[in-house]
């Protein structure tokens, strides 16, 4: 799919990751609808492209639904939805004191990373599903985010491991599903880089866990997340794959 002239929709698109996508289809000519919770950081980046900066909550269907709505009246309906929005967390199964860990810390992540990305995906693909087909068929493509952590988690990487395993295990029976509308649905699976959350660690934390990726040794940059987002919609042949981005990195135990 050529990218220019296209309408793309990016949840998380206000900060990290999600911005440096933002920005990259910008330049590549799409018109951008930046979707985040902070509508401040959407607005900020949406203004800087030249998008249009929305409030969403990929959780809820029917924050999503107003989203892609507003976006398909300010430029049309999307063939492309970049799934980005995710959150973190890192707690112990049983705590310090003996007491077994959160479950509703648990329900939250999965909610945001797992659930709230196929909420994004199928309301996306229920709207993209009825446009024209182009070149081959295609009408549209999807890119998840997942994380190293899918596969390589982490003591107390628990909720994050799973709702990034279930996001690798939806995609390619999603992208089976899709397959008969023309929708693509590949992930990426990115290992350690320098968002605002990692620049927030102090300077040898940053460095210690740069000298941990075998080649190159450094953080990985947003604009390479991005770049590879965006050339994934452009090579009409990836489909139902993850792509791991992470410097043959293989996380350790702690």
């Amino acid at each position: 799919m050529k990218i220019q002239g296209q309408a793309a929709l990016v949840t998380g698109g206000g900060s990290g990751l999600g911005e440096a996508t933002a920005r990259e289809l910008a330049r590549l000519g799409a018109r951008v609808a930046v979707l985040d919770v902070n509508m401040d950081n959407a607005k900020r980046v949406a203004a800087e492209i030249g998008g249009i900066g929305l409030q969403a909550d990929v959780t809820s269907g029917e924050s999503m639904q107003a989203a892609i709505d507003t976006a398909a009246e300010a430029h049309g309906p999307a063939r492309i939805l970049m799934q980005i929005a995710g959150i973190g967390t890192a707690k112990r199964v049983i705590g310090k004191d003996g007491s077994p860990a959160s479950l509703e810390d648990f329900t939250r992540v999965v909610n945001v990373n797992l659930v709230g990305t196929y909420n994004a995906a199928r309301l996306f693909a229920a709207a993209c599903a009825k446009l024209e087909p182009m070149e081959d068929g295609e009408r549209g493509a999807m890119v998840f985010t997942a994380s190293v952590a899918a596969f390589d988690g982490q003591v107390g990487q628990q909720a994050y491991s799973a709702s990034k395993g279930g996001v690798v295990g939806m995609t390619l029976p999603m992208a089976r599903d899709l397959a008969q509308y023309g929708i693509r649905v590949c992930t990426i699976a990115p290992g350690l880089f320098l968002t605002p959350l990692m620049r927030s660690l102090p300077e040898p934390v940053q460095q210690s866990l740069a000298a941990s990726i075998p080649f190159p040794q450094r953080l990985g940059k947003p604009e390479e997340f991005a770049e590879l987002a965006c050339h994934i919609v452009s090579n009409g042949h990836l489909n139902g794959e993850v792509i791991r981005l992470d410097g043959a990195l293989r996380m350790a135990p702690r």
